[in-house]
């Protein structure tokens, strides 16, 4: 068994068709399919399930893939310890979630990047769940993440604390009234959402009139419109966003963790060593 075959496994398992694996690795598709049955002879079990649409995981497929994921990482992390220089170089892929892209966010990246210019950096925006999952993976790095995280495969250090608001289409509107309020909310899994639910059910009130969007930028939109209330931290109200109403909202429910996360057992390394501390010195 060759890394190789484990890199053409993972592909067919991404494309779900052998055909689009092939070409997508640069193969011919006779030469993929082949190295698939090695695999499985050597294995001594069926990987896919084929079918006319292309080809799905078996159960014992599924397993294996997991394998495949960590010996993969495994061997990438590897070559980066040994090849590491003494001063922070290479690839660094660093998650955010959207609402911690702010101006000192953006500074300290700039900061980081005229200061070690030999790092590759990528930013990969998205929800706290999704880039959670991303860090377990081994997709990043690391990533930025709201609330108190607990996970014993994971390091989390605390960045900043947010105050929330309850954010209106005006500054000086008077405070809504909960009840008869629509919301504009992130989906399921958001921390912010979350804490909507909590505050307005110990107000005996059920958040079910509520619009789902999945990006800051048209969430902000349905607030400036006058279509929807939302629940953001203060420091996303700035530049064009100052004239919007500010709403305090209940002690309990008013602060949240941005926290810094990593695999516990990911190698960390001078890139991401030095970014973490760029971080905590400019955002803190």
């Amino acid at each position: 068994m060759e890394l190789s075959d484990l890199k053409v496994f993972l592909t067919i398992t991404e494309e779900g068709n052998i055909s689009r694996a092939a070409e997508r690795l640069g193969y011919v598709q006779s030469n993929v399919t082949a190295r698939i049955r090695k695999l499985e002879a050597e294995l001594g079990i069926p990987l896919f399930h084929r079918h006319p649409k292309g080809v799905t995981l078996t159960e014992k497929g599924v397993t294996f893939s997991e394998y495949a994921h960590t010996i993969l990482n495994l061997s990438a992390e590897a070559v980066k310890v040994v090849q590491e220089t003494s001063f922070p170089s290479g690839p660094l892929v660093i998650g955010v979630v959207e609402t911690v892209t702010c101006l000192n966010f953006m500074n300290a990246l700039a900061e980081y990047q005229s200061r070690y210019p030999d790092v590759s950096l990528s930013i990969w925006t998205g929800n706290s769940p999704d880039l959670l999952v991303k860090v377990l993976n081994h997709q990043l790095d690391g990533a930025f993440v709201i609330g108190d995280l607990k996970s014993p495969n994971l390091v989390a250090e605390n960045i900043q604390n947010e105050e929330l608001k309850l954010i209106t289409q005006q500054f000086g509107d008077e405070y809504p009234d909960l009840a008869n309020t629509r919301w504009a909310v992130s989906p399921k899994g958001c921390p912010f959402r979350h804490i909507l639910e909590e505050w307005l059910r110990s107000e005996g009130i059920s958040l079910v009139n509520t619009i789902e969007i999945s990006s800051l930028e048209t969430l902000i939109s349905c607030v400036r419109s006058g279509l929807a209330a939302t629940l953001l931290p203060a420091s996303v109200l700035t530049g064009e966003y100052a004239q919007f109403g500010a709403n305090p909202i209940p002690e309990k429910y008013r602060y949240t963790q941005t926290n810094l996360i990593r695999r516990k057992d990911r190698y960390a390394s001078k890139a991401f060593t030095a970014f973490s501390k760029m971080i905590r010195e400019t955002l803190k």
